[in-house]
């Protein structure tokens, strides 16, 4: 079993070991100037194939191998940047002082949750702009509990 284990791992690691490098290659000039200089080897070999089927199939099956591949890679690199972006955003929300905690895991909500959430803010939205205060912040949690007690220190005292 631990046998197993330790070589799912290995084998883990190794392909993500070729991943980031196939990502980090397959983004650099050097990979764009191969593939334009295969794209003009392709079009100056037309004649010599006499611009046939097979020449053409040539090209399109590259094309579709590569582009395949490349929608793996891609969302790999998406999945892995969003994943650390969250995790940023996160430490952000647990490090700020008011800021609701709540948030922190937005990314697992439901879909009706996240409209309902948007629907607050619209309405935080809406009370910042009644007091033409755009600088002062309301978390989700005591919104409504920070707006009147900014009401209230606004007001002139009772004379």
């Amino acid at each position: 079993m631990l046998d197993r284990r330790w070589m799912a791992t290995r084998i883990n690691r190794l392909l993500e070991q070729f991943s980031e490098s196939a990502t980090r290659y397959s983004g650099s000039s050097w990979a764009f100037a191969l593939a334009a200089a295969l794209i003009i080897v392709w079009i100056l070999s037309g004649p010599m194939f006499g611009f046939s089927d097979t020449w053409q199939l040539v090209i399109n099956t590259g094309t579709t191998i590569i582009t395949f591949l490349m929608v793996f890679l891609i969302q790999r690199t998406q999945n892995k940047e969003t994943a650390a972006m969250q995790l940023k955003l996160n430490e952000l929300v647990a490090a700020l002082k008011g800021a609701s905690n709540r948030l922190i895991d937005l990314e697992d909500w439901k879909e009706e949750e996240l409209v309902e959430l948007h629907e607050h803010y619209k309405r935080l939205s809406y009370l910042a702009n009644k007091e033409k205060d755009s600088h002062q912040s309301l978390s989700v949690d005591n919104a409504a509990q920070r707006h009147h007690q900014k009401r209230k220190a606004n007001r002139p005292p009772a004379a």
